[in-house]
């Protein structure tokens, strides 16, 4: 029996931990955290000295743990002005410092008991949802906490009116930038994952793919509330063998192929990220532009939603629906103490054994 099984469902909740995936704050951490990341994923050494150089290139530190510090700050405020100044919000990586486990053990010894988790993905699959709920469960058994303590995780937010209107809010700008001339072609571009993680993200019922439909739904929810019937979807930031099928097209060779039918702007939304962090900063903002350069393609990439007040408005309101102990805990996502909300869901891909 598990500590929200014997504890009333209903009493409130006395602390927040904003949960996110962590990055390096100097050269050094890089390796390592990176390790971390791709533990047992199988991916190519030559693909990691890769993203080494990436993060150096911007001095070996990812600007993802200040994004979600400012992040934090801007739902301070908001949850400040709604009364709720004494739900306190700590913070931890899955991959790198602050770490979980040592963010809760910090809450429990600071007496918190009831503590709600809200992850920085708004999306289903094993790494946007499932791997959180692992995360809870390991920071629970890392920090050795006592069974009257719960954690309860915060459900996916991409189908939330609020998310979408705060990305339509940032499109917006972006496709104003190009007030004359021919309209800009609008894409939307979220971390590819391999096809057969895919496949395993969603119950076989619904025909899987829960991400890939999860993304695709959002951006045509995007373009319908900024009037684009048009657009396209597509992927970055691969990292894996080159024989295993990912999430495709890739940004850089979507950006080609407009060029070659004669497609001369471009706006490119990141909906898949709420932060800049350095997928965001290096896929786009350097390899993407650098690309529509040579190729002589207008570019804009507009910002990702984080501390834009819509958002953070909506955090909020996530935050305020399970505070008081109600809210849906039957919310795709959601979950005690790194329960799960679904069993055939978010499943990971089970990797073949390596032979010797």
């Amino acid at each position: 029996m598990t500590a929200s099984e014997v504890r009333p469902a209903d009493e409130p909740f006395d602390a927040l931990l904003f949960l996110s995936f962590g990055g390096p704050d100097k050269p050094e951490d890089v390796r390592p955290f990176l390790e971390n990341v791709t533990r047992g994923r199988g991916v190519p050494p030559e693909r990691l000295d890769d993203v080494v150089q990436h993060y150096l290139h911007f001095g070996g530190v990812s600007p993802i743990n200040r994004l979600n510090l400012d992040m934090i700050g801007a739902l301070r405020g908001e949850l400040d002005g709604r009364g709720r100044s004494a739900l306190p919000i700590y913070f931890g990586n899955r991959n790198w410092h602050p770490l979980a486990a040592d963010t809760v053990s910090s809450m429990v010894e600071d007496g918190h008991r009831r503590i709600l988790v809200f992850p920085t993905s708004a999306w289903g699959g094993y790494s946007g949802c499932r791997q959180y709920h692992e995360d809870i469960a390991g920071a629970i058994a890392d920090a050795g906490v006592g069974r009257d303590v719960v954690l309860r995780k915060l459900p996916q937010f991409c189908d939330e009116p609020e998310f979408r209107g705060a990305v339509a809010d940032a499109v917006r700008e972006g496709l104003n930038r190009f007030p004359d001339g021919p309209p800009p072609r609008l894409v939307f571009t979220a971390h590819s994952i391999p096809e057969s993680a895919d496949r395993a993200a969603g119950p076989a019922a619904d025909g899987g793919r829960l991400y890939s439909r999860q993304v695709s739904d959002a951006s045509a929810a995007v373009a319908g509330l900024v009037g684009v019937t048009e657009f396209d979807v597509v992927w970055q930031s691969r990292s894996g063998p080159p024989q295993i099928p990912w999430l495709a097209p890739d940004i850089c060779d979507h950006l080609r192929a407009l060029s070659s039918h004669g497609v001369s702007r471009v706006v490119v939304c990141p909906v898949g990220f709420v932060s800049d962090h350095l997928e965001v900063v290096w896929d786009l903002d350097t390899e993407g532009a650098e690309l529509a350069a040579e190729l002589g393609i207008e570019y804009v990439r507009v910002p990702t939603v984080g501390t834009s007040a819509r958002f953070v408005s909506l955090v909020a309101d996530i935050v305020e629906r399970y505070a008081d102990g109600g809210g849906d805990i039957t919310a795709m996502g959601c979950g005690d103490d790194g329960r799960i909300c679904r069993p055939d869901c978010c499943v990971p891909v089970k990797r073949p054994a390596r032979s010797g």
